[in-house]
């Protein structure tokens, strides 16, 4: 196995990782190569990835063209993609040595040349004022939403914003899209999840302006209308196999815990 080490430059601690991590490498015999997320490149079997959810978004949507697995080392506050810490790191090298570890395929989408592993979120670009979107499902018209944005998402993305803004939580193993407005004024509004093979529109109203985010991170203006549907490729993400997804869930977002008795 030969492995490339990417970091975020600009994150603290990740370059100290990135050089524990070689010394790992060189005492278990890994051939590895150093790369920063600014420099991403398709050369080897698995990507060790250091930094946050924001960094493993990035190299999950340039190595999905190319089928490379990425295995996330947490440095943000959250970290729901990744799968250990530094403080673990040797640990969980020695796990993906033995095998003990797998692989799951994770549903994109896309809109035009844009691609997101968590979702397109539309929304006004004067802020601070609510919009008016109209939603068509093939075609065929929906709803009109009169809310601060729209958020598409993927199950991955489920946790993420999606969460934040009410959405339901959906398991990362089905293929489904979820429709949230966020903060929409009416009470008749509410999430909706369909079918991977819908394709879903949003069409802004006329004579305003619009803004779309891919994954919080490619942010590009809307000009009539946005497609949304699945993506032909696949995020790969590899996962120790303690790491069940409820089990995330209950530990990172402290969910499904009782309160502490008094």
């Amino acid at each position: 196995m030969k492995i490339s080490i990417c970091y975020n430059t600009v994150m603290e601690n990740s370059k100290e990782v990135m050089t524990y991590l070689t010394k790992i490498c060189d005492e278990f015999s890994i051939e590895y190569e150093v790369i920063d997320i600014e420099s991403l490149r398709p050369v080897t079997d698995m990507v060790f990835v250091i930094g946050g959810d924001g960094t493993i978004l990035k190299a999950a949507r340039f190595y999905a063209e190319y089928n490379t697995p990425i295995f996330g080392v947490n440095l943000g506050r959250l970290g729901f993609l990744s799968q250990t810490s530094p403080d673990n790191l040797e640990n969980s090298v020695r796990k993906i040595i033995d095998g003990d570890y797998k692989t799951e395929r994770r549903m994109m989408l896309k809109a035009g040349k844009y691609t997101a592993l968590n979702d397109f979120v539309i929304k006004g670009a004067t802020t601070g004022r609510t919009s008016r979107f109209s939603l068509e499902i093939n075609d065929k018209f929906v709803c009109e939403y009169l809310a601060d944005g729209i958020i598409v998402s993927t199950p991955t993305g489920s946790t993420a914003y999606s969460m934040a803004a009410g959405g339901a939580i959906l398991s990362p193993d089905i293929e489904a899209i979820a429709i949230v407005p966020i903060c929409p004024h009416t009470f008749s509004a509410r999430p909706i999840v369909v079918s991977s093979n819908d394709k879903i529109k949003i069409i802004p109203a006329k004579n305003s302006e619009y803004t779309v985010a891919a994954d919080g991170q490619i942010v590009f203006n809307l000009e009539n209308s946005l497609l949304v549907e699945k993506y032909e490729r696949y995020a790969n993400l590899s996962l120790l196999k303690e790491n069940d997804f409820y089990s995330v869930l209950r530990n990172k977002l402290q969910w499904g815990i009782s309160p502490a008795k008094m």
